[in-house]
Order: C-alpha cells, then sequence, then structure tokens
C-alpha cells in the first residue's frame, strides 16, 4: 500500500517535470540570427547570371531571355516608416558579361529584429523571419494590396490565396547544397506558394523559391507567375505574366 501511495505521489510530479522540461527546450530555441543570411553593408554586391522568361508575338511565343545582373548596396537610408534601411542599385548586361553595365532599377531592405522586409516593385515583402528553423512559416506577402499584379495580368486563380501565401524554411537549414555547379555551405531555403491550375482550358502556376548562403546572401531565386487563355480573339491562346530565375556568379 505504501508503494502504491508513493506511486500516487511521485507519478503527478514526474508529468510535470518532463512538461516542464520540454516547455522550457521550446522556449529557449536560440535562433541564428537573420543578418548570417543576408548580410548588409554600403559597398556590398552580388553578381547573378538571369533567365527571364518573356511571352512575345502577341503574348503567344513562350522566350527565353538571359542576362548578367547586379544587386550593390549604394546607401543606409531611413524608409518611410522611419527605420533604418539599404538601398540596392541594381545593374543589367548582356549575360557573357562583355558589355557595360546599365542602371536597371532599385529595391530597398529594411533589416528588423524578426524579420527582413523588401519592397520592390511598390510591393512589400516579408523575405525572411525568425527563428531560423525547419517548417518555421509566415505570411510573406501580407502587406500586398489586393490584385497586385492586376496591371499586368488578371491571375483569376490567385487573387484570393496570393496575400495568404504561406512562406516556411524547407528541410533542414544551413545544409551543403550545390546550385548551378557551385557547391555553398551552410544554405538556407526559403520556400514560397506553390501552385498550379491546368484544366483543359485554362493553365495557370504561381511559385517561388529563394535561397541563402550563409556570409553570402541570396544565391538563388526562382519566380514564375503566369496564367494561359485558351483561343479567342486569335486562333491560339495567349499567356501573361512573367518568370525569372537567378543564380550568383560572382560577390564581393
Amino acid at each position: 500500500m505504501r508503494f502504491r501511495h508513493l506511486i500516487s505521489i511521485l507519478l503527478p510530479l514526474l508529468i510535470l517535470l518532463v512538461t516542464f522540461s520540454c516547455k522550457k527546450k521550446t522556449e529557449d530555441y536560440i535562433s541564428e540570427p537573420l543578418s548570417d543570411y543576408m548580410p548588409l553593408q554600403v559597398g556590398k554586391y552580388i553578381i547573378y547570371r538571369m533567365d527571364s522568361t518573356v511571352f512575345t508575338n502577341l503574348s503567344t511565343t513562350i522566350e527565353i531571355h538571359k542576362y548578367q545582373v547586379k544587386h550593390e548596396v549604394d546607401a543606409a537610408i531611413t524608409d518611410n516608416l522611419g527605420r533604418p534601411s539599404y538601398r540596392v542599385i541594381t545593374y543589367i548586361r548582356d549575360s557573357a558579361g562583355t558589355n557595360a553595365w546599365v542602371p536597371n532599377g532599385s529595391y530597398f531592405i529594411t533589416p528588423l529584429a524578426n524579420q527582413v522586409e523588401v519592397i520592390e516593385n511598390n510591393l512589400r515583402y516579408i523575405k525572411m523571419h525568425a527563428p531560423i528553423k525547419p517548417d518555421f512559416n509566415w505570411k510573406g506577402n501580407k502587406y500586398f494590396p489586393d490584385d497586385s499584379y492586376d496591371a499586368l495580368c488578371h491571375f483569376n486563380s490567385f487573387d484570393a490565396v496570393w496575400q495568404e501565401s504561406d512562406y516556411f524554411y524547407d528541410g533542414d537549414v544551413a545544409t551543403s547544397e550545390t546550385i548551378e555547379g557551385q557547391t555553398y555551405n551552410n544554405v538556407l531555403t526559403v520556400q514560397e506558394e506553390d501552385i498550379t491550375d491546368n484544366t483543359p482550358i485554362y493553365a495557370s502556376r504561381i511559385y517561388g523559391v529563394e535561397k541563402y548562403a550563409k556570409e553570402i546572401g541570396l544565391v538563388y531565386r526562382e519566380n514564375i507567375l503566369w496564367e494561359y487563355q485558351p483561343p479567342g480573339s486569335l486562333p491560339v491562346g495567349t499567356y501573361c505574366g512573367f518568370g525569372i530565375k537567378i543564380w550568383m556568379i560572382d560577390h564581393n
């Protein structure tokens, strides 16, 4: 009887101890800083090869145009919310790198304590979010306006889900990976939306992924956003949208 009485006292204490221990381990999870995967300082640059998918011949033909692009941190600034940010200038040239760089636009990066925001083409993304751990997810497009790409394409199938897109850290974080023949250590993969609609008369695709190498920054990015409409006023179907794939070929 004494043994049973002792068990009845110790068992709840043991359960409480295990529960507290598990909870403490969860709360004590220490994430790597986001700045490890997006180092920012004035003068830093990365050069990429870029494949750009465009639709030509009255939007009936798919073509891939090839370039080199350079992203260079131009200045430390303050954004319109009064937060410390960085302005990045982009340049473009032919894929062989034989011509001079030509300015091609700019965007802004705002590193915060628990997330990194990027404003590009008047769209505000949350590119990374703490903590960095497998399968952690967040709403990367939650600041997007309604019908954010409507001027480019109607994207009928995605209007309702685009702002609710889940970004997440895919697979084991900080693993070695070979990208376009170049091997990197400590690669962080951010998986974005991945939707395919392929009905008999209509098709569309939305896909996004970004890969960051520790102490380097963005080394790979792919974004696809297009829809296909069946023949109507034209005897063949038409496309609208775009596709971009970039991978790093040089950096300082």
